[in-house]
């Protein structure tokens, strides 16, 4: 890390143990993404006079090239417990990160549009036709959001289609 690890404490006195234990597991952070430039935990007892509820909060700000990753978690549970449970996040986070950084991140390509070309609203299906001019079945429960009534001739929809019994069959259809 480029600027040291900081640790606060808010009503609780963190012990060196504690403290210590916070700073392993900031290091270890540096082994799924090298580049971390700060690192501050938080750690608070806000609620120690109650017996139920939460007990601590452990906030973790990480600094990363052009973003920071914030983990907060609120935990009725063992200190250490929750510190783990924080840095645990903490380095998904970072996994997730640097694995967009690499370009590692799925991109979904966006469905096909097609037109709805015929309606058949008392029997629950209708046909569209593609942008290629095949025609492709579907049925009411195949739109999304219940929006088969809303369908009319000629609307755009995206659609997602399979191989059917007498055909294509979209097992998608998403109004635009």
């Amino acid at each position: 890390m480029i600027i040291p690890l900081q640790i606060t404490g808010r009503d609780i006195e963190l012990t060196e143990a504690i403290e210590e234990s916070i700073r392993q597991r900031a290091e270890k952070l540096k082994l799924f993404y090298d580049q971390i430039m700060r690192c501050r935990v938080v750690v608070e007892a806000p609620h120690r006079h109650q017996r139920k509820g939460v007990l601590y909060n452990v906030r973790i700000d990480i600094k990363v090239p052009d973003e920071e990753l914030v983990v907060k978690k609120e935990l009725n549970e063992d200190l250490y417990v929750a510190i783990r449970d924080a840095f645990d996040s903490a380095r998904r986070q970072l996994q997730d990160y640097s694995k967009q950084r690499r370009g590692e991140v799925k991109y979904h390509e966006e469905s096909p549009l097609a037109r709805v070309s015929k309606l058949f609203p008392d029997k629950g299906y209708g046909f569209l036709t593609a942008a290629d001019g095949q025609e492709i079945y579907f049925h009411k429960n195949s739109v999304l959001g219940g929006k088969f009534a809303n369908l009319e001739i000629g609307m755009q929809v995206r659609y997602v289609a399979d191989l059917g019994e007498k055909g294509l069959q979209a097992t998608t259809v998403r109004t635009t």
